[in-house]
């Protein structure tokens, strides 16, 4: 009984670990594809890409740092 008891609870753990898994992996993949594939429709970035206005402001970002 008791050995029954822990295989059930190891694939339980398995399971849930594996429902992580493909849940972070399909979350990272939205990512990927919402901040590098689809354009933005945002106000100042002109049809580009999220990671691209961030690529594009990281200079001008720099430029306007005030020193502490």
């Amino acid at each position: 009984m008791k050995r029954r008891k822990q295989k059930k609870w190891h694939w339980e753990e398995l399971r849930i670990a594996f429902q992580k898994r493909w849940r972070n992996l399909g979350c990272s993949m939205w990512m990927r594809a919402y901040n590098e594939q689809r354009t933005h429709q945002g106000r100042w970035c002109y049809g580009k890409t999220p990671r691209q206005t961030w690529e594009d402001s990281v200079d001008l970002a720099k430029e306007k740092m005030l020193a502490a």
